[in-house]
Formats: structure tokens, sequence, C-alpha cells
């Protein structure tokens, strides 16, 4: 990624240079629409021919597109709608312009590049500017399925600044198709790159995370309600028996206590049993 010292250096100069604008009334959101519009001329003039001043175009597009947020943060008018509506158009911006370059290719199949060593060139550079395209829409697809995630993902070789620079120089220098090769294969690393960042900080934060405490088994919780029940009807019945054991001895001390009449001949006539 480009250095954050001269991104700094170009936000700077860019505030003082749209400081004005933003007096003027001008909005975010109105300068994202004319960066897509001049996205749209930069297809055009490079689909008819004119590589250079299309190189020149895509710098000053890459320019133009921080514009919106120097407007924003010098209005202090950020909001949630303005970061998503942008992000979207830029996008739009990127693939109209490769676009543009796609249809150039389309009208010469006669087309030979002096610094490339195969031969079936537009079919060469038609191959490229899809994995382009598409590596493009997957670097910035990473990048805010992480946010969405709640994770911050800014890591990668190629990101937004840096295609533009590489697409720009190459056309200006008239090496497009080496362009192409640097922006198909880096923007597919840089996917790639972002894939496994979010998956290394997603691994760390669930070996972080405390280990859920697991319920009991269903079948655990039955044969232990079952062991519970044997359990009570076993004292059930031992207390039903020994209640029986206890009436008996009762019954049976009670019987002993009866007075018992004496038949024996000396004592039957001059004494009675009392109770």
């Amino acid at each position: 990624m480009l250095s954050r010292r001269i991104q700094q250096q170009v936000r700077l100069l860019v505030a003082f240079i749209i400081r004005p604008l933003a007096n003027l009334g001008v909005t975010p959101n109105m300068l994202t629409l004319v960066g897509l519009l001049l996205s749209g001329l930069t297809a055009l003039v490079i689909a008819q021919g004119y590589l250079v001043a299309g190189g020149l175009l895509v710098l000053f597009a890459g320019i133009f597109d921080m514009f919106d947020g120097a407007v924003a943060r010098v209005r202090q008018a950020a909001t949630t709608f303005g970061a998503f509506f942008d992000s979207t158009l830029d996008r739009y911006s990127e693939s109209i312009i490769l676009f543009g370059l796609l249809w150039y290719v389309l009208q010469r199949p006669d087309l030979h590049e002096q610094l490339w060593p195969f031969g079936h060139e537009q079919l060469w550079m038609i191959v490229l500017v899809f994995v382009a395209v598409v590596g493009s829409l997957m670097v910035s697809y990473t990048k805010a399925r992480a946010e969405g995630l709640g994770l911050e993902c800014k890591t990668g070789l190629l990101a937004r600044p840096e295609r533009v620079v590489i697409l720009a120089i190459g056309l200006i220098a008239g090496i497009e198709i080496w362009a192409l090769v640097l922006l198909a294969v880096f923007s597919q690393v840089t996917a790639l790159e972002r894939m496994f960042y979010v998956w290394r900080i997603t691994r760390r934060q669930e070996r972080e995370r405390p280990a859920p405490q697991l319920a009991p088994a269903p079948t655990t919780l039955a044969s232990d309600q079952k062991s519970s029940a044997r359990l009570n009807r076993d004292r059930e019945r031992r207390a039903r028996f020994l209640g029986r054991g206890r009436g008996r001895a009762a019954e049976a001390q009670e019987a002993s206590a009866r007075p018992v009449p004496s038949h024996v001949p000396p004592l039957s006539g001059g004494m009675q049993q009392q109770e």
C-alpha cells in the first residue's frame, strides 16, 4: 500500500483545493456523482484509442475521488449513507474504466504489444480485463464483509489507490497489457490475503473465548430420573415393611400384658386375680 505519509499529504492538498467548493454549498454526494460521470468520460476516451489522455484522466479521476470525502470533512457532513454511496459508485467507476479498455481491445483484433512475449494479445487482454474486474470487486468485498462482521481489514498489496496508479502508468507508457497483468494477479493476491487475515483474526478470537458449559445429555437425565424413582420406591417399601414389623411387635406386647386367670387348686377358692 502507498505510504501513510504520502496519503496524508495528498489529503491535505485536496482539502486545501476543495475548501472553496465546500463554501459554495457543494455536497459530497454531488461530487460522487460527478466522479462517476468523469469515469464514464475516461472510459469513452480510452475506448476511442487515446490511451495517453485516458491515463491522465484516470489519474485525475482517482484524485477527484478524494474530493467528496474532503468536502464531507470540511463541512462536517459525513453520513453513513454517504460512505455507502461513495463506496458503491467507486466500484462502478473502476468497472466502467476497465470496460472502456475492453472496448478498445475488442476493436483491434490485430493488437500487437512489442514487449509481450506471447501471441494472441487480444485474447490475453480480454481475459486479463475480466480477471482484473473480478479481483477489484473481491478486494473491496472482502474489506466490506470483514467490516460488516466488526473487523477492520485494511491489509493488502493492491488497494484502490495502487490500482489507479498502475493502470494510469500502463496507459501513459503504452504497456497497458503489463498493467493488466499486475492488476489481475495482485488484486487476487490481495483478496486472498484479506481472507487469510480475517481467518487468522477470527481463529484467535475463538481460542480466547471461554468454552461454553455443556448441558447434560438427555439420556443421562433420563437415567438419573429412573435411578431416583427406583430409590424412592425402595425407601417406601422399606418403610412399609418396618411399619408392619412394628405393628406386629406392639400387638404381641399388648397380648402379653393381658390378665391370665389362675386355676391352681389351692388358690382358686380364696383369691381373685386383680386387673
